[in-house]
């Protein structure tokens, strides 16, 4: 298997690819400013004392949700002013989700990373915007691609010749409302572009609690264990300081007041898997 060696720089501060861990994490939507402001303060703090390169994500729209009556968030511009003031007060790069080409330019204004959900992995027009815009392009693995597929997907985003490209593990479509991880998708996706591994998302259960989504948190852990040292570059992980509040994705998310030992358990796999992944490779 063809060894990946070249990381990218997200910013002046933080770079994907190098054996250093980063972090993806925040509440799923953007719900007010108040809960985006706790959950950056906190998990800043955390990753200072830990060590972990950490960009704030939250998603100013969810197109992509069960029901027409779920929750989707403020809204563009709202949303996104909420993403810029965090931006702004914490000194945090965001990372957040774009649905359609022409949300790419206004986007990457605020955001220093743009996400591709899974679902638009394949919408070509969307990676090419994205990839226009010279920011990150983060693109999640869909749950009905092959592993090896996603080298068509980071090759749009490069054609407009830009090479900041990671991508997603989230798990594929193991029958109804459930979803398993191959963890040989790790090392076959690493050959194309660093790999994140979505702790929270492979755990969902997708339409699973009939109108919304389910999940299975108690399973977090071993996955992001194994992941780690399988040897991916960084952890998405979704927190909510009360996640059976949350309007999005809540039975999957790691609460915030747990995230510190999480955190800690998923640097110490990580380590031992650029370990053993230098060793393989």
């Amino acid at each position: 298997m063809e060894k990946f060696n070249k990381g990218f720089n997200l910013n002046d501060s933080i770079t994907i690819g190098d054996g250093r861990m980063v972090l993806f994490s925040g509440p799923c939507a953007v719900e007010s400013y108040e809960v985006c402001a706790k959950v950056a303060e906190s998990l800043q703090k955390i990753c200072d004392r830990l060590d972990i390169q950490y960009i704030f994500k939250a998603s100013f729209d969810k197109a992509n949700r069960t029901s027409v009556d779920s929750y989707r968030g403020l809204g563009f511009e709202e949303g996104l002013r909420v993403l810029d003031n965090i931006k702004q007060e914490f000194g945090l790069p965001i990372v957040t989700d774009i649905h359609e080409s022409q949300q790419a330019k206004p986007v990457s204004d605020v955001a220093q990373a743009l996400q591709i959900p899974a679902y638009l992995c394949r919408q070509t027009d969307l990676l090419v915007a994205a990839g226009e815009t010279g920011k990150t392009v983060k693109i999640k693995r869909g749950q009905f691609m092959a592993p090896e597929d996603m080298q068509y997907a980071v090759n749009k985003v490069k054609s407009t010749g830009n090479e900041k490209i990671c991508l997603t593990e989230r798990g594929v479509s193991f029958g109804y409302h459930n979803l398993v991880v191959d963890m040989r998708a790790l090392p076959i996706m690493r050959q194309f572009a660093p790999v994140i591994f979505d702790v929270t998302h492979s755990v969902q259960q997708p339409g699973g609690m009939g109108g919304s989504s389910g999940g299975k948190k108690q399973f977090a852990p071993y996955l992001a264990r194994a992941a780690g040292a399988t040897g991916v570059d960084g952890f998405f992980i979704e927190t909510h300081p009360t996640p059976s509040e949350a309007k999005s994705d809540g039975p999957n998310m790691i609460p915030l007041h747990k995230m510190e030992d999480f955190l800690t358990m998923a640097k110490q796999a990580f380590e031992l898997g650029q370990q053993a992944k230098n060793e393989v490779e």
